[in-house]
């Protein structure tokens, strides 16, 4: 049997798969149909200092291969996690990771520093494809200097695991990697959703109430694939890859690419037992190819 366990910095995973922020809620919604301590990690909806209400409906639309989310980030706050979900999660058996959104520095700072004080969440993952309110509504994570003054301001308050979660929507994804890195990143995860939108022929109207949303799903993936395996050769911290993964070969693609762990995002919605069925494919696929371990993966591709 391989060894299934790896490392992110100092956050110690029993297996390589876990769920991406906002398809998973808080993990517990899940807990009916499958054993939820079985994944390496369990990254729970955005969270934001102040409660949000989110965008208007409709907000979200079905693509060929995914789908278009403008929730807008909706959540009761930081402080209400704290006292309210918090208490539910704190003694399941993974590492229960928290994304961390904002609308300026401080707000980031904030957020992170309140979710820093709980024992047991490990590690935070900074959403840096928020808009930045002070910029015109420039998303952090579309320059350099605007991802890496969040991540430099982040860290100074989180001593935990940070992970920093990138936006796809840039020119170069690379120069991003590197600036969060020199910040002081413990690991990057990559990507998030695509900017896309959907039109109604028929009412000659915009499907989504935010007329742009974002774009996940099986189409992102080879977009994904590209921008893991770009940034595994600019970067020494560890990959967490994401996009359009839907079975175990779609994870081992991501790891064989350069990623050290994986997401599952969207495939949540079509099968909730789906990070199931992915570790014991990986897990297969080892046996199988002769690695002692999935680490042996990583950066495997035969170029």
């Amino acid at each position: 049997m391989a060894e299934l366990n790896v490392n992110i910095g100092n956050l110690q995973l029993k297996n390589p798969v876990m769920t991406a922020s906002g398809t998973f809620g808080y993990g517990i919604e899940y807990s009916d149909f499958m054993d939820i301590s079985r994944l390496g990690g369990i990254f729970v909806k955005g969270t934001t200092i102040q409660p949000r209400e989110g965008n208007l409906y409709p907000r979200m639309a079905e693509t060929p291969s995914g789908m278009l989310n403008a929730v807008g980030l909706q959540n009761k706050g930081a402080q209400y996690f704290v006292d309210h979900i918090y208490p539910e999660i704190k003694d399941i058996d993974t590492n229960m990771i928290v994304n961390v959104s904002g609308s300026s520095v401080e707000t980031y700072v904030e957020c992170a520093e309140k979710i820093a004080d709980l024992d047991k969440i490990p590690a935070i993952e900074l959403n840096i494809s928020c808009p930045n309110v002070k910029q015109g509504g420039m998303a952090f994570g579309v320059t350099a200097s605007g991802a890496g003054e969040v991540v430099k301001a982040v860290r100074k308050v989180y001593p935990k695991t940070l992970i920093v979660k990138l936006s796809p929507n840039v020119t170069d994804i690379t120069e991003i990697a590197r600036a969060v890195e020199a910040e002081g990143a413990d690991s990057v995860s990559l990507i998030n959703t695509m900017l896309g939108m959907a039109i109604n022929a028929e009412k000659r109207k915009p499907v989504l109430s935010t007329i742009t949303g974002g774009l996940s799903g099986p189409c992102v993936k080879p977009v994904a694939l590209r921008m893991v395996w770009q940034t595994y050769k600019a970067v020494k911290i560890p990959i967490i890859g994401l996009g359009g993964i839907s079975n175990w070969k779609d994870a081992v693609e991501f790891m064989l690419a350069g990623a050290t762990a994986i997401q599952i995002g969207t495939y949540n919605f079509v099968d909730p037992t789906v990070g199931i069925k992915v570790i014991e494919g990986i897990d297969d696929y080892c046996n199988r190819h002769g690695f002692s371990s999935v680490r042996e993966l990583t950066g495997a591709l035969d170029i």
